[in-house]
């Protein structure tokens, strides 16, 4: 016998796309919009300068409003239709803590515990700190990777990728003061030697001295500020240069990002046009 599913499973590749229709048709069922930028922000407006957001992240969620009254009702009317839990106000989010000042006016990200956990899961709790993400004496390139089975063999039991994972992440959501020191170590993912595995541990190191940094937001009136720059063949293997863009808003940094060019610039003036419309 044969039965039809009339519903997906938990469990099945299908199982997140029906779950975002589902969600989404709920949404723009009440009054909401996806945003072009990213679609599982949702954004409903309420008056000229009021509004009603809800940002979704697989099955969690953040409602950013100023009308309390009309996220209580949301808050029922999405309890009404899925099975949740209103943890109350946002304290902890994806490995993030958020810390609100309402008197001061503002808000921190910080990922103290997250990092914390990463220095215990590669034993780097109680190694001494450094005061930067990159030391100048590393010239990490691919003549560092393992030639022999033997030194393959050795590096196979360093969980190499897995730092950088590690690292990554906290890079992604609250330190961009890593994003170069990560990105370049994970030019050697394929293939990682003893050298680059101490680039990695001087990156934990820094975050040994550095875990309690966050990015704070205020009452700051400045609008949205950008910077961008480069190096110039700063790859040693490839001579390919690095650019990487930052914006802030309200004091805190809000984007930012390190990326390895994808062509070898012949000047400095190529390169500086390369980073600003990368």
């Amino acid at each position: 016998m044969v039965c039809k599913l009339q519903r997906s499973l938990y469990g099945l590749k299908q199982a997140p796309r029906q779950w975002y229709k589902k969600f989404d048709s709920f949404m723009v069922q009440h009054g909401f919009k996806r945003t072009l930028i990213d679609q599982c922000v949702f954004v409903k407006k309420l008056t000229d300068v009021d509004f009603l957001i809800l940002l979704l992240y697989v099955d969690d969620m953040l409602i950013v409003g100023k009308n309390i009254a009309m996220i209580n009702d949301l808050k029922t009317k999405l309890s009404t239709t899925f099975e949740m839990k209103d943890w109350g106000k946002a304290e902890h989010i994806l490995g993030m803590q958020i810390t609100r000042d309402r008197n001061k006016k503002k808000l921190w990200l910080s990922q103290e515990q997250y990092i914390l956990k990463v220095l215990q899961r590669f034993n780097m709790f109680t190694a001494k700190p450094v005061s930067c993400p990159l030391g100048t004496h590393f010239k990490l390139s691919s003549k560092h990777s393992p030639q022999k089975e033997s030194e393959m063999e050795i590096m196979r039991g360093v969980p190499y990728a897995s730092a950088v994972g590690s690292l990554t992440y906290a890079m992604i959501c609250t330190r961009p003061d890593i994003a170069y020191s990560v990105g370049l170590r994970s030019r050697f993912l394929a293939n990682p030697g003893k050298e680059h595995r101490e680039g990695v541990k001087w990156i934990l190191r820094y975050l040994k001295g550095t875990y309690k940094f966050c990015i704070c937001y205020g009452s700051n009136t400045e609008g949205l500020l950008s910077f961008t720059d480069s190096d110039m063949a700063g790859d040693i293997d490839s001579m390919r240069s690095t650019s990487g863009y930052l914006f802030t808003y309200a004091g805190g940094v809000l984007s930012w990002k390190s990326k390895l060019h994808k062509c070898v610039a012949l000047s400095t003036t190529e390169v500086e046009y390369i980073a600003v419309t990368e």
